[in-house]
């Protein structure tokens, strides 16, 4: 009996954790929160996509709560607050896709590039 020794290559793309910290700095939580359900949709759980915009629509009402309604925000340096969440979204993507990313790439597959989270 044969094996067959060569895996068919995946044949979709993922965008891989940087492009999403990148994405995240420049197009605020609601682009993490599509980068991160695209990747749900391709690594087969789907499940998980509406919880990635949940967290996305929550975290950006967050923000402008914080930005609007908390006295002495405006004092804080502009970049305290992107660098904050896009930290909490770097950590969502690695804990919960940072496994499928790794295999994928291991197994062949396509990453998107930093240039089209951009």
């Amino acid at each position: 009996m044969e094996e067959n020794l060569i895996s068919p290559l995946p044949d979709y793309k993922l965008y891989k954790d940087r492009a999403i910290y990148v994405g995240t700095i420049l197009g605020r939580p609601l682009v993490a929160g599509y980068l991160a359900a695209e990747n749900f949709k391709h690594i087969g759980q789907p499940n998980k996509v509406k919880n990635a915009w949940f967290v996305a629509i929550i975290a950006t009402v967050v923000i402008f709560g914080v930005v609007f309604f908390i006295p002495g925000v405006q004092k804080l340096p502009n970049y305290i607050i992107p660098l904050l969440y896009t930290g909490i979204a770097q950590y969502l993507v690695q804990r919960f896709q940072g496994n499928a990313i790794k295999e994928h790439i291991a197994q062949g597959g396509q990453i998107y590039s930093v240039w089209r989270a951009v």
